[in-house]
């Protein structure tokens, strides 16, 4: 019988051009923080300030933002946390993500009206 091979590659995608951080960059520095404490809330700057980097043109906040949120979801899994606390959790992250998105909008439409 034929052995089946399979070679899993893996990728790391660049997720901030200006400072060169990777997907798996923010996920160790994710479970590192959730290791300390798994109920903080994690946000970008956070993540910056851990790797002692700073967010420049910002524009990756919101990828990071989805890194934060799956990667807490399968931290959570993998340790069999209480389901109702995660998704409380994870709906009131979504929540704040959300409305962080919506003033981002609204200040860039305020700036537009001014000038």
């Amino acid at each position: 019988m034929a052995e089946s091979h399979v070679w899993k590659c893996v990728v790391a995608m660049l997720v901030c051009s200006c400072n060169y951080i990777t997907d798996k960059d923010i996920k160790d520095v994710i479970n590192e923080l959730l290791d300390e404490d798994c109920w903080q809330l994690i946000v970008p700057a956070k993540i910056y300030h851990a790797m002692g980097k700073r967010g420049r043109c910002c524009g990756c906040f919101p990828n990071v933002v989805d890194l934060i949120i799956r990667t807490t979801e399968e931290y959570h899994a993998s340790r069999q946390t209480d389901g109702a606390d995660v998704v409380d959790f994870m709906e009131r992250l979504k929540r704040f993500h959300e409305e962080q998105r919506a003033a981002g909008i609204e200040r860039r439409q305020s700036a537009a009206r001014i000038a």
